[in-house]
């Protein structure tokens, strides 16, 4: 424990960007807890106790700094250590999972009862669920209060509370402020970047994310594959149309150079703002923004699948906002090309989407549709879905898909029962291994989903066969699903075009 409070303040001492989001430390003298990178005179290692979460520190009283505000550090999804029960459990806490949810209800998705996600909760992170997920909410507010103009009363929805007198008192109790007085307070030494409205343009809030960051990369990947009158790809900047929790609205993302590192800022429509909890989650996980860098490229760098620990150093693995919708992508993929695929999904949207009213866009084109849910897509025939160009064993596929999202025998969010969800997609007709690995990566956001059978992996590997990248594969668990976006990536065809006819859909 000597060791491992020495580097952590060797850490904190150089601001080391690599631990941000790792460990927080909380000051004795000031009652304050700050992430390693904040630029605050560094306090005495004797005044300093350090935490594996901001829940941690604040279940003993410590409250966020105002200068290096920790509801910015990036999170530690499964790609940072062994993807545990509490781990999983966290991410969809983080996601508002309990906002109006039950812990039952939350175990069940995981596959385990409430009792045993309780106790591995508290041995992991030291605290129980409902206080994490009340301190998630009370730092999504303090976010809220920070960088917008919004009225207390729809900051306290917007992050969870079911009524602004728990809200008040929650906020109280543990920040020992008003939010109203911390809002002043932070108009008062400057650190407040107050200036929007919910009423108007809606809401910009930055999105944190340790380097590197290939953004070029990210907007490569997703420029092709961007759904036409749902996703707009630009030079820098990325938009779509959202639906989250039955509200609809629109979201751009660019990169900035704000001061010394540049930054991510999403533009958030007005509509979204009740479910910013669960959308936010939502775009950490369409560009990978949890990812550790560091650790990912050491790992597989001393796994041998390369010398050159730049070319990993920069790699995410893309993900979604719509688990289906990325689901039926992935199904309109198989056997075509990107482009051909990408036709083939404008046209579903467009037969069955939502119509969206884009009334302001920011940048780029106006966006007219909304991905349609799996409940409206499970209502139609094969013969519909198939009258889109396509083969009818491939509607098939889609239309069970849908229903068994709508029954619910099949969960694609993010953070749940990965080994359930990937059997319960083998299980569904047209649906093989390599779709469901696929799926697996980037709408279940599982770092060690491999698509041993993809044709472009064999031949990237140096043209051998399925079985043996599965067995070569083990060196590299586990980030597997880094390892494959590198080697689709090192092919002379970038990932963007695909080296095959089934790669990356």
């Amino acid at each position: 424990m000597v060791l491992q409070r020495t580097a952590y303040y060797q850490a904190l001492t150089a601001r080391d960007e690599r631990f941000d989001g790792v460990f927080f430390v909380g000051v004795t003298s000031t009652r304050i807890y700050c992430r390693p990178v904040c630029r605050a005179r560094t306090p005495r290692l004797a005044n300093c106790k350090f935490f594996s979460s901001p829940a941690a520190a604040e279940r003993l009283g410590f409250r966020p700094c105002l200068r290096c505000r920790p509801e910015l550090a990036p999170g530690n999804a499964p790609v940072d250590a062994t993807a545990t029960l509490a781990e999983l459990a966290s991410r969809s806490i983080a996601a508002g999972a309990l906002n109006g949810g039950s812990l039952e209800t939350l175990a069940e998705s995981l596959g385990v009862t409430a009792r045993h996600l309780r106790r591995a909760v508290v041995q992991h992170l030291g605290v129980s669920p409902i206080d994490l997920a009340t301190t998630h909410r009370l730092l999504l507010a303090k976010r809220l209060l920070h960088e917008t103009s919004l009225p207390i009363t729809q900051v306290a929805f917007a992050s969870g509370f079911e009524s602004l007198r728990r809200f008040n008192d929650a906020f109280k109790g543990r920040y020992r402020l008003a939010p109203a007085s911390l809002r002043r307070e932070m108009l008062t030494t400057g650190e407040s970047a107050t200036g929007t409205t919910a009423e108007a343009d809606g809401v910009e809030l930055s999105l944190e994310f340790r380097r590197p960051l290939d953004w070029d990369a990210l907007l490569g990947f997703l420029r092709d594959r961007a759904t036409p009158g749902v996703e707009w790809v630009g030079d820098r900047q990325y938009a779509r149309t959202m639906r989250v929790h039955q509200h609809t609205g629109r979201v751009d993302v660019e990169m900035r150079d704000e001061g010394r590192r540049p930054a991510l800022v999403a533009r958030i429509s007005p509509s979204l703002v009740p479910v910013l909890m669960p959308m936010l989650a939502h775009l950490r996980d369409l560009f990978d923004l949890d990812a550790n860098p560091d650790a990912i490229a050491d790992h597989l760098v001393r796994s041998g699948i390369t010398t050159d620990r730049d070319a990993v150093h920069a790699t995410r693995v893309p993900g979604c906002v719509d688990g289906f919708e990325l689901a039926v992508r992935a199904i309109l993929g198989q056997q075509v090309s990107v482009k051909g695929a990408t036709t083939l999904m404008g046209r579903f949207v467009r037969a069955f989407g939502q119509p969206f009213t884009d009334t302001a866009p920011r940048t780029g084109p106006a966006l007219e549709l909304v991905m349609p849910d799996a409940e409206r897509i499970a209502r139609l025939g094969v013969g519909d879905i198939a009258a889109l160009g396509m083969p009818t064993s491939r509607a098939q596929a889609i239309l069970a898909l849908a229903r068994a999202v709508a029954d619910r025998t099949l969960s694609l969010e993010a953070g749940g029962d990965v080994a359930r969800s990937v059997r319960a997609l083998n299980a569904l007709p047209g649906v093989g291994d390599w779709t469901a690995q696929y799926v697996a990566m980037r709408a279940l956001r599982w770092p060690d989903a491999f698509p041993a059978g993809d044709l472009a992996l064999r031949k990237a590997a140096g043209n051998i066969t399925a079985s043996q990248l599965a067995s070569r594969s083990e060196a590299w668990r586990p980030w597997r699903a880094y390892a494959a976006m590198y080697l689709w990536r090192s092919l002379s065809a970038s990932p963007a075009t695909g080296a095959t006819a089934r790669s990356l859909p």
